[in-house]
Parts: structure tokens; C-alpha cells; sequence
């Protein structure tokens, strides 16, 4: 039966702005994700204009990666990493985002840090833009909103792909691009909240503002794409999809039609742009039917055309159930809710576990675009306990990747063209929903706790080790001895 490729890409991912720390140090600027406080499952976090006395904002510290970097990557090399999925703060580059001008000094924290990398012989998948655009493009231009951003995008690109381009060949353009095709993406990925000052979710929607931040945005990933291509043809580029997935709730006929409708906006739409490299057919009834104009300047299809992605890659956590008229029971996830699925069981977090539905998430993106295919963020978010001789003894994280990986063999004997895989938060990190660090996902862990306290001392859990063998063995062997 055929299993992974011989160059599948095992590794582990994370964001800059959830464990980097260091966020005012060698001259960054602030981004989005520094404006957000902490929160949790039952506390909403908030981003607010101005910090606030006495209010902690996790991002400031978070695990501190910037000063732990070596030995973050060596704990990865000892897993065996393949690849280490990663992103740039675009504000160690441009303090504002609006600089002509890089920042020398952040420019050199990457280059040691792929050093790092390259001397362990981990290949960098770098997120360009992972949820931290610079606050100051958030003052001046309501984030996303302006055009003036597509340059700001393209000048950063412009420069770090200049500066990296013989230590990075893997790229994305945009962490969960559609992400803006949802309410609460408006805060984390679209920067369209000048002035506002509240709960992550509860931002002012204004679709219309939207769905054209989100155009602005296909603009710069495209743009971003086409200049790799003309320049440094070894970059191999790829966009990045948070996909829910979604099952009609009953065969009523009206449940799978609107499934199919959610699915087309939600999880198809962005990715259509960016593999196929203009708007699908059924956007436009979308658009009518919710008074959405997306404005295009003279030139814009061209670029989309000309700058298509060369992979595709998505995080995947679960999945819901969707109903026309739903009367059943609603659940939480990454992003958005959905209906509960009876045969499926959930998260601490509410979100509900479906291995299978990898499988058929990973048949339904092969058969549709036809390019390789990888899954850059998969895991669970639980409470560890730290037993008195300092072991994480986490059996249930362990559970939950192999099922996964096991349907993620599944698929590839399927014939989908999988290239790697990258769990998210490989070491403890801060939640990017809720900004706290007791929603645990790595295999190391880190002592940093809510109220911000903690030695931020790295130590392996027992999926550390698993996670070394199932590497070692190219996914042969996921018992959990």
C-alpha cells in the first residue's frame, strides 16, 4: 500500500506573535497581536488601542523564542524535524509597516535563526503574514481596508525574500486567508479595526469593508507570488486555508444544499483565487445577495492570474455539521461553530475530533486543485498536568495525532499528492482564540501559566518521544509504547 513520499516534510509549526515574545525589542514595532490581552474559554480576550495599566498581553513575552531560539531548535532536531513551519513578525522588518527602510536588526534574528535551522538540516516553511499585521497600518489606513497596504505587503516581501532567498525555499503567503471571510477575521487578519476597542469577537462587521480588505489582500498574495516566480525560481509558494469542514447535518436536501453553499464561501472562495487565479462563479450571488461591491483596479484580474500558488497548505482540527433550519445542539471550533455531530466526541475546548474527516478533506482539495498538498497546523488543545518528576504524561495528545495520521496515510494510499505534515504549537504557545497558555498543544512544555508567571524552563512530554519514532520510522510505526 502506499504511504508517505521519502521527502515528507515531518515537523511542527508555530507563530511569531504567540511565542516569540520580545515585542518591543532591537527596535519592533507593535502589531495586532500585541494590542490583544490575554483571555480564555469562558473570558473573551480583547485588543485595545492603548495598553492598559495592570492587563497582561501574553504576545509581549509569550514563551520567549527570541532568546531561547537555539535551543528551541536543537529539542526540534532531536525530534528529527524535517521542516519547521514558522513566521516573520513583519514588524522586526517595518517597525509601522510604513518604513522605506528595513530594520537591520530583525533582518538578523531570522538570518541566525534559519542558520539554526539549516545547521540541523530543518527546511524553514516561513508564514509571511500570520496574524500580526503592524499596528501602525491598522492607525493610518484601517488595516487591510487600503490599497496603500498591497504596497507595504509587497515591499516587506520585497525584502525578505532579497535577504533570504538561499536559506528559504518554502513560503505562504497569508496564515488562514479566509479567515476575512468571516466576522471575527476583521481583528486578526484583516486590521480593520482603527479605534476599536473590545472582544476579539465582537468587532463591528461591515461585509463590504470586508470582502474588499480581503481583495486587497489576493492583490498582495498574488503580487507577492508573481515576484518569487520572476526572481527566484527555487522559492516554491503556497497559501494557507483554515478549512472547516462541514457535513450536511441530515439528508434533508435543504441541509446539504446549504452545506454546499457554506463551503463554497468559507472554505473554497480565497483558495479558488489563489490556485485558479480569479473570483469563482458562485461569489457573485454571494455579493448580490449581501450588498458586497468588491472594487478592482485596472490590472488586478492579471495579477491574480499571473500569481497563483505552486501548493496548497490549511489547518485542520475538526469539523461541524450544518442545517438549514438547525434545532440541534451548536459547538465551538477554530474560527467558527457549527452544529454537533453525534458520533463525534470534542475537545476540553468544544472542538469536536474527527480524524476521518482529514482523509476526506484531503480528497476533496487534491481532486479539486490538483497540486500538492500539506497540512500545516493539526492538534490538540488540552490542559497538561506536570507530575512531580517534571513529566508530561499526555497519552490523549498522542491519540489524537495518530488517528490523524493514520487517515492522513489513508489519503495518501488514496493517491492525494501530501508533502508534509507540521502539528501546530509543537511547543507550548499562546492561544491565538483566547490568549491563554493552559490550551496546551506542544510536545515540549514550556513553565509560563496564565498570570503571565513561570521559569519558561523547556521540558519534553511524552509525545515528545513518540512524536521522534513516528518521525524516525516515516509514519510506519505510531504505537504508543
Amino acid at each position: 500500500m502506499k504511504t508517505f513520499r521519502e521527502d515528507f516534510l515531518w515537523g511542527g509549526a508555530t507563530a511569531a506573535n504567540q511565542f516569540e515574545g520580545a515585542w518591543d525589542a532591537d527596535g519592533k514595532g507593535p502589531s495586532v497581536s500585541d494590542m490583544c490581552t490575554s483571555g480564555s474559554y469562558t473570558n473573551p480576550k480583547r485588543i485595545t488601542p492603548v495598553f492598559e495599566e495592570g492587563v497582561l498581553y501574553p504576545s509581549h513575552e509569550a514563551i520567549d523564542f527570541y532568546h531561547h531560539y537555539e535551543e528551541d531548535i536543537a529539542l526540534f532536531a532531536e525530534m528529527g524535524f524535517k521542516t519547521f513551519r514558522l513566521s516573520i513578525a513583519w514588524t522586526r522588518i517595518f517597525p509601522t509597516g510604513t518604513e522605506t527602510e528595513p530594520n537591520e536588526a530583525g533582518l538578523a534574528f531570522y538570518d541566525r535563526v534559519f542558520d539554526a535551522c539549516r545547521k540541523r538540516n530543518i527546511e524553514p516553511l516561513v508564514t509571511i503574514s500570520h496574524y500580526e499585521m503592524p499596528y501602525g497600518l491598522v492607525e493610518k489606513y484601517n488595516g487591510w481596508a487600503d490599497r496603500a497596504c498591497i504596497d507595504a505587503y509587497v515591499r516587506y516581501c520585497e525584502t525578505i525574500f532579497a535577504r533570504y532567498q538561499d536559506k528559504v525555499k518554502y513560503w505562504l503567503t497569508f496564515n488562514e486567508i479566509n479567515m476575512g471571510t468571516l466576522p471575527m477575521g476583521s481583528v486578526l487578519s484583516l486590521g480593520t479595526v482603527k479605534g476599536y476597542s473590545g472582544p476579539l469577537m465582537g468587532a463591528p462587521d461591515n461585509p463590504q469593508e470586508r470582502f474588499q480588505a480581503l481583495h486587497h489582500q489576493f492583490v498582495a498574495s498574488a503580487k507577492a507570488v508573481r515576484l518569487a516566480h520572476e526572481k527566484y525560481p527555487q522559492f516554491k509558494m503556497g497559501n494557507m486555508s483554515l478549512f472547516a469542514t462541514m457535513y450536511p447535518y441530515t439528508c434533508n436536501p435543504d441541509d446539504v444544499v446549504e452545506t454546499q453553499r457554506q463551503m463554497q464561501m468559507t472554505n473554497w472562495f480565497c483558495s479558488d483565487i489563489q490556485v485558479r487565479g480569479a473570483y469563482p462563479y458562485y461569489a457573485q450571488r454571494y455579493f448580490e445577495e449581501n450588498g458586497i461591491e468588491v472594487r478592482m483596479e485596472p490590472g488586478d484580474e492579471a495579477i491574480l492570474r499571473e500569481g497563483t500558488v505552486d501548493f496548497y497548505t490549511f489547518s485542520y482540527y475538526m469539523s461541524n455539521c450544518v442545517a438549514k433550519n438547525p434545532a440541534a445542539e451548536e459547538t465551538s471550533g477554530n474560527g467558527l461553530g457549527g452544529l454537533k455531530n453525534p458520533y463525534l466526541e470534542a475537545s476540553d475546548w468544544g472542538w469536536q475530533i474527527d480524524p476521518k474527516g482529514l482523509r476526506y478533506t484531503l480528497n476533496e482539495i487534491y481532486a479539486r486543485y490538483g497540486i500538492p498538498v500539506m497540512v500545516v497546523e493539526n492538534g490538540l488543545g488540552a490542559r497538561d498536568e506536570k507530575a512531580e518528576d517534571g513529566s508530561v504524561n499526555d497519552d490523549y495528545r498522542i491519540e489524537y495525532l495518530k488517528k490523524h495520521i493514520e487517515q492522513m496515510r489513508e489519503a495518501a494510499a488514496d493517491g492525494v499528492d501530501l508533502m508534509g505534515y507540521t502539528p501546530w504549537g509543537c511547543i507550548d504557545l499562546v492561544s491565538a482564540s483566547t490568549g491563554e497558555m493552559a490550551k496546551r498543544y506542544g510536545f515540549i512544555y514550556v513553565d509560563k501559566y496564565d498570570d503571565g508567571t513561570g521559569t519558561l524552563e523547556r521540558s519534553r512530554k511524552k509525545s515528545f518521544y513518540w512524536y521522534q519514532k513516528v518521525i524516525r520510522t516515516n509514519g510506519a510505526d505510531l504505537e504508543n509504547e
